[in-house]
């Protein structure tokens, strides 16, 4: 057997984080610049051996009766179940060019990954939405109640519409249009942010309560532009939902800094995506002008940034 190697994407949080805890919609869409990839080999061993290099970590599975104590071997075992299979004599080498804990799905994508070069080397099919079930299984182990989005978005590869409690919608991409994602470098403090909006909630909630109505309207009006392809309305969409995480005091200094650089080298739109307090922003941006606020956003103090081009579906 030839080397066998399977890829998943990161996403990104595109409209609606923290307002979607409280009911209004989110759109996440995939960053398929940025992969997680997984290649099979024969083994020269009992057994399917699991390598993951960014962790200096292996798992070896013998047995479907073994206790399952971490994401990588529970994948295998569902997988394992779901078809039918005995144990191969495989090794998978995982890789991630995602930052763990960034908000960018990096445990969701590694799963996928795995899942899929799994398959593959067994020359077995898995339909994708029995793939996204499995996945959903194993964010369980990550997230405890996880919402759907992350396995959704990188399974599909496809952006989705999402409102806690309904249906994942995916969205039809009428016009491709390019994000930058920047690094502030510091990582996201999610729960202590979703912590301090809910104390802000529950003290100030005729206060709060309209500008979590507002985030769920531009998110609605996101959805519009992004079906229709009036692309060029997304950017005033960002920034206002960026002013409105900055009133739920999510955003920081780090990410203020990042969203003003972008919009001065002339980004249509630029906000913080995720949990915040941290973590990353991202900036729509022009094919033409991605390099310039790019380098912007480096001077700005972004310890990376992150190009995609998020586009419809071959068959879409």
């Amino acid at each position: 057997m030839i080397p066998i190697e399977a890829s998943a994407p990161a996403k990104v949080i595109l409209f609606g984080e923290h307002a979607v805890v409280y009911g209004q919609p989110a759109i996440a869409v995939p960053v398929s610049s940025l992969r997680a990839t997984a290649t099979a080999r024969p083994g020269d061993h009992t057994g399917l051996r699991i390598v993951a290099s960014n962790l200096n970590q292996t798992t070896v599975i013998d047995s479907l009766s073994q206790s399952i104590d971490d994401a990588l071997a529970l994948t295998a075992r569902l997988l394992l179940q779901r078809l039918d299979a005995p144990i191969p004599n495989l090794e998978i080498t995982l890789r991630s060019q995602i930052p763990v804990a960034s908000g960018l799905g990096s445990g969701a994508a590694i799963t996928t990954a795995l899942a899929r070069a799994l398959v593959e080397a067994l020359d077995a099919k898995l339909d994708t939405a029995e793939l996204n079930a499995i996945v959903y299984e194993v964010e369980k182990l990550h997230h405890g109640t996880p919402s759907g989005i992350d396995n959704t978005v990188i399974v599909y590869e496809q952006p989705v519409y999402f409102i806690r409690g309904n249906p994942i919608e995916h969205i039809h991409i009428a016009e491709p249009f390019t994000l930058l994602i920047a690094d502030t470098g510091k990582p996201g403090l999610t729960r202590i942010a979703v912590g301090d909006v809910r104390t802000l909630y529950e003290s100030q909630r005729e206060r709060i309560q309209p500008m979590l109505d507002d985030i769920g309207n531009i998110v609605r009006r996101a959805r519009q532009s992004i079906e229709t392809g009036s692309i060029e309305q997304l950017g005033p969409l960002m920034s206002r939902n960026h002013a409105l995480l900055q009133e739920l005091t999510v955003s920081s200094p780090e990410l203020d800094v990042l969203v003003q650089a972008a919009l001065k080298a002339g980004a249509a739109g630029a906000k913080m995506s995720g949990g915040g307090r941290g973590g990353n922003m991202i900036a729509l941006v022009s094919p033409e002008s991605a390099e310039t606020v790019s380098s912007a956003l480096r001077s700005a103090g972004a310890v990376r940034v992150i190009e995609t081009r998020v586009a419809p579906l071959p068959n879409d």
